[in-house]
């Protein structure tokens, strides 16, 4: 039988829009859309950078208690809410995900509020760390 697990963090905003951080169907895990707040101290800085790092620890923390780790993710939609801030969200990607190498999207929509710099969207795929990989290099 499907195993579907859904995952809250404690945010108002997931019980103002009836949503789940997480959902995870059997092996398949969503991870909505992760912002830089600190849980702890329900703080947000300023830099983007760190912003980035602090979304990168919200995805762990969300994977890990669904045992999942960022070793698993396979997709990453990443939002920037300025384009000035590509180059150094693109830095913060290259060091998490060198050797995973997920397929991402990277994009500038307008986000939720302007202290949000940086949100992270992902799927990932319970064992896919270690999964056999086949990698294709087109072009090269």
């Amino acid at each position: 039988m499907t195993q579907i697990t859904k995952l809250k963090t404690g945010s108002l905003f997931e019980d103002m829009a009836s949503y789940s951080r997480l959902v995870a169907v059997d092996h398949w895990i969503h991870v909505s859309n992760m912002a830089g707040l600190t849980p702890q101290s329900q703080l947000i800085a300023d830099d983007v950078i760190e912003q980035n790092h602090q979304v990168f620890a919200n995805i762990e923390t969300a994977l890990a208690a669904v045992d999942a780790s960022l070793e698993d993710v396979i997709c990453s939609r990443v939002f920037v809410q300025r384009p000035e801030d590509v180059p150094a969200v693109m830095e913060v990607l290259d060091t998490t995900f060198r050797g995973i190498d997920p397929a991402t999207t990277i994009t500038c929509p307008p986000l939720g509020s302007t202290v949000y710099k940086v949100e992270l969207e992902v799927t990932a795929y319970r064992g896919a760390s270690r999964a056999d990989v086949k990698l294709i290099r087109l072009g090269q």
